[in-house]
């Protein structure tokens, strides 16, 4: 078998888990919303939780984007994996330490880890977005529809968790600490796969030796933990240049038009999702479920259509026709508003689901496009810029999020 193609459906598993690990820390917080709800009443968790998280995980992409060239990929993803962990496995020490009491001392601890799953954050997905978008477009897609499968999964898990804990005392914090114990396994579960597993696969080894010898840097650790030097190695060591790159202004400007492409996206989905859906809607029949049904119909609709891109006819190559989409989403904001207003638990679900399933879309087709053309480290350069773009967005929308306690 041809290396490009050895071990191409075991590394799509691994991406897909590795995306799942990414997202599951923070998402399992935005899912147990509900609970820190009951604990702290007063102070919007859902919104401040979220809004500490991405100044940290926005200032700490920003300076890895800028330094992507010398930074070590393999050191900085296990870095992120493993802050992840630790995280996680600090937000139950914590509520077990206080006895999920409440109170401002454990909130400011909660909020000060959530800094740290940002900063963890800007090192997985900026470092392995980066990692594989030199490598076959199924890796990176199999990696955002893990993000999206993050969401989804701890939807269901919380929906599972709420039926079956809400009929015992204490019910909300039992299905609180399953989630962040589920959160702390997948974490862990990425270290090794991410360590020992994924760099020894024939089509990754491929993959990364023909990055490193387009002059990619960042690449030769997890090639040494394949055991493999590189030609580009042996030619550095012997004092020869490597092939010339981009320089990071240059990819900022030629993909100027996809990064505002990612921001507006999530700038206007972060505004509305997840605070607006847990503070700003109608009281339903639904009752404390309604919010966590809306969440869960979001989710289930941007991982379904992160996978409608693999289907070539059905895939948004146009740079014009993206852009033209990504504008008219604009239109959610006065149709969420006004549906919250007047409108019932089926054009809120509609909304939603529509909401999430152009997130999801835009996103992978943005992220399998745009690096198109480019040599090993321009794309992988080009990988951590359009990153860095989705956290200003994601920024953004939480900060707008605010503005809807205002109506």
């Amino acid at each position: 078998m041809n290396l490009r193609d050895d071990g191409r459906y075991k590394a799509i598993a691994v991406c897909w888990v590795l995306g799942l690990g990414t997202l599951f820390a923070w998402n399992s917080v935005v899912t147990i919303g509900d609970y820190y709800y009951t604990l702290f009443p007063k102070y919007h968790p859902s919104r401040v939780l979220t809004l500490v998280y991405q100044p940290f995980a926005l200032i700490a992409m920003a300076a890895l984007a800028y330094n992507e060239a010398k930074v070590n990929t393999r050191k900085r993803i296990l870095a992120g994996y493993t802050i992840f962990f630790l995280g996680t496995l600090m937000l139950i020490v914590v509520d077990l330490a206080t006895s999920g009491s409440g109170g401002i001392g454990p909130y400011i601890g909660i909020c000060a880890i959530n800094g740290a799953l940002g900063v963890a954050g800007a090192h997985v997905e900026g470092g392995i977005v980066g990692d594989l978008s030199f490598m076959c477009p199924e890796f990176i897609q199999s990696f955002l529809s893990g993000l999206a499968a993050a969401g989804a999964l701890t939807s269901v898990l919380r929906l599972i968790t709420k039926a079956v804990f809400d009929k015992y005392n204490n019910g909300f914090r039992k299905g609180a600490m399953l989630f962040l114990s589920i959160s702390t396994f997948i974490q862990f579960v990425c270290i090794l796969l991410y360590a020992i597993y994924f760099p020894r696969l024939p089509i990754v080894k491929y993959y990364r030796s023909k990055a490193a010898s387009e002059g990619s840097k960042t690449v030769s650790a997890d090639l040494a933990t394949a055991g493999i030097q590189t030609k580009a190695d042996i030619e550095v060591q012997n004092g020869a240049a490597l092939p010339q790159r981009l320089r990071n202004k240059q990819l900022f400007n030629q993909n100027l038009d996809y990064g505002l492409g990612l921001l507006l996206t999530y700038a206007l989905t972060l505004s509305i999702f997840p605070g607006f859906l847990y503070e700003n809607t109608q009281n339903h029949k639904l009752g404390s479920w309604y919010p966590l049904v809306l969440i869960a119909v979001y989710n289930a609709a941007d991982l379904t259509s992160r996978y409608i891109p693999l289907v070539k006819c059905l895939k948004m190559e146009s740079r014009k026709g993206l852009m033209i989409a990504i504008l008219l989403r604009m239109l959610f904001v006065p149709a969420f508003y006004f549906t919250a207003k007047y409108g019932d638990l089926g054009w809120m679900m509609m909304l939603t689901s529509l909401l999430g399933f152009s997130n999801g879309y835009f996103t992978v087709c943005v992220m399998i496009v745009a690096p198109k053309g480019y040599q090993g480290s321009e794309q992988n350069a080009l990988g951590n810029l359009l990153v860095l773009w989705l956290f200003f967005g994601v920024f953004a929308g939480l900060s707008i999020n605010w503005l809807w306690l205002a109506h």
